[in-house]
């Protein structure tokens, strides 16, 4: 993607063709692209102005309106699976997405849940250590 270039020279390309030179002339010229001069030129013509257009544009998550109520339900039941959460969208909200537009947007948002430490996997043993054991078990003696 070419950057954005100074309005400055936008002006002097559109002077320049303006004045009789042509449009690949004045391109080569500024030494800047000859679609950019076409581009300038005609924006000049539509609209009087040569301005930037705004770059970025407006979140595409449909899932940013509802950000307030999948917090709470995270909150309110943090053991929901992806697709419970978008069953509940759906039912409660009306809003048909899929898992990994939910992932994305809880990454997004950095929304984490946590597990407790009870629900946690047991190791692998390790070389070099004895045996690992359960929390809430009792360890052999």
């Amino acid at each position: 993607m070419g950057k954005a270039r100074s309005d400055d020279l936008r002006e002097r390309v559109v002077a320049a063709v303006a004045a009789g030179m042509s449009r690949r002339q004045a391109a080569a010229r500024f030494q800047v692209g000859v679609s950019s001069a076409i581009r300038w030129v005609t924006l000049k013509a539509e609209t009087g102005g040569i301005g930037q257009r705004p770059r970025g544009g407006k979140p595409r998550s449909p899932l940013t309106p509802h950000t307030d109520w999948l917090v709470a339900l995270i909150v309110a039941e943090n053991d929901l699976t992806l697709a419970q959460i978008g069953r509940r969208l759906l039912d409660e909200r009306g809003v048909r997405t899929n898992e990994a537009s939910i992932r994305r947007f809880f990454k997004r948002n950095r929304i984490t849940v946590k597990k407790n430490t009870a629900r946690r996997r047991a190791d692998a043993a390790r070389r070099g250590r004895g045996p690992r054991f359960v929390e809430g078990q009792p360890t052999p003696s």
